[in-house]
């Protein structure tokens, strides 16, 4: 099953309307996407809890990585560089930091709060290898600004 993201953005909308608690909105965000794609083996939030200072949030999937500090792996390359970062193979990654064995390839999104603000990251893991692309990134790019962009 392949993800539809206009389904999903309304459905997010309508999950998370009036919400305002970061939280809550990534533990309702984390549910919703990997349930809805077959690619997503990992989905889930860092968030930035210090200067420089990623800990982990709500996610679906097996266990995650407690601490990650800016500029190391995938997430922290994302927080640092504040964009978003489409991994096609997790070993050919320097740096990548391996939370799961099963993790073949990788997309992380920067979540950007009121103002522009940086909150955290999205972190999708996937076991197939080169599951993401532009548009995957481009479409739940939306979906996070729709739902963050007003906290």
């Amino acid at each position: 099953m392949r993800v539809h993201y206009p389904t999903l953005a309304a459905t997010v909308a309508s999950l998370t309307e009036g919400e305002t608690d970061e939280v809550a909105l990534m533990a309702t965000l984390a549910c919703e996407l990997h349930h809805s794609d077959d690619r997503f083996d990992w989905t889930g939030f860092y968030r930035v809890v210090a200067p420089d200072l990623l800990k982990i949030g709500p996610y679906q999937g097996g266990h995650g990585c407690l601490v990650i500090p800016f500029g190391k792996g995938v997430c922290g390359a994302a927080a640092a560089s504040r964009q978003p970062q489409i991994v096609a193979d997790v070993g050919a990654f320097a740096g990548h930091i391996a939370c799961s064995a099963t993790t073949r390839s990788e997309l992380v999104l920067p979540v950007f709060g009121a103002g522009g603000r940086l909150i955290g990251v999205l972190d999708i893991d996937s076991d197939q290898p080169a599951a993401f692309g532009a548009d995957d990134a481009e479409a739940l790019g939306a979906i996070l600004a729709a739902v963050f962009g007003r906290v």
